[in-house]
């Protein structure tokens, strides 16, 4: 008998694969930007003649924006109702939020004394314009109302109570790009980029190294004024420590924002 193959098979049924190493993949790490400072994009009075073209600006150059409608805009054409859809489809770079339904109808003393009234007008232009999201804004007043920040004055307080308890944020602005009578810009766009400077520099916004822009969007309806905001824009990019978001990502929003 051959003892020694049936042996060596033997010892082959006994033979241990060596252990198999786990490949762990390498992840790279994220180094956030210890000098970053975050700019918010912020439309108002939408959707108007003048909302295409910013919409065409901020997509050709990526850079997030929060469009603040008013609903009664938003509901009386086709074309309105097209810009606000346009808004609501680029959720990569868009947030749509609540300007109030009637904008005051241009009689803001009389709006803001009435602050039940002027809740329900909130309220309303909510179940219309149904955004994701519970920021607002009042109409021609730079009010705040957040868990990291509060600022109203007297005439505006019992509205500002009054949507606080009914879950909204309240978000003001840091810097206004102004417009004359025509609706046309006034300031060139390297003064704005300038100012976005200096108010970082001396940390003289309501979050520091956090700054909002209010524009509104019929400043921007014809080419030349468009290019301004994308001139604008341009100077600011050219800082590599200057990030864009959307107000959504504001920092202290109650309820995450939503």
């Amino acid at each position: 008998m051959h003892i020694a193959p049936f042996l060596y098979l033997l010892a082959q049924l006994f033979v241990l694969e060596p252990p198999k190493t786990a490949i762990v993949p390498i992840v790279p790490k994220v180094v956030e930007d210890s000098l970053a400072k975050y700019v918010y994009l912020s439309f108002d009075d939408g959707p108007l003649p003048g909302t295409s073209n910013c919409i065409d600006v901020c997509t050709e150059l990526n850079v997030e924006a929060t469009f603040f409608e008013i609903a009664m805009h938003q509901s009386r054409s086709k074309y309105a109702k097209s810009l606000y859809n346009r808004i609501l489809e680029n959720e990569t770079l868009f947030t749509l939020s609540n300007h109030s339904y009637s904008h005051t109808y241009g009689k803001y003393k009389e709006f803001y004394h009435r602050p039940d009234t002027a809740l329900v007008d909130f309220l309303l232009a909510k179940n219309i314009l149904k955004p994701t999201n519970n920021l607002v804004r009042l109409p021609g007043n730079n009010a705040w109302n957040t868990l990291n920040g509060k600022r109203t004055s007297a005439l505006v307080r019992p509205l500002v109570k009054k949507l606080d308890s009914a879950g909204f944020n309240v978000m003001g602005w840091d810097l206004e790009w102004h417009f004359d009578k025509r609706g046309k810009p006034v300031q060139s766009a390297a003064y704005v980029a300038s100012m976005v400077d200096t108010l970082f520099k001396y940390n003289q916004t309501m979050v520091k190294n956090h700054l909002v822009i209010l524009m509104h969007d019929q400043m921007y309806r014809t080419s030349t004024d468009s290019a301004k905001l994308a001139e604008m824009i341009g100077l600011l990019k050219q800082n590599p420590h200057y990030q864009f978001r959307k107000l959504t990502a504001y920092p202290g929003l109650k309820n995450g924002g939503r």
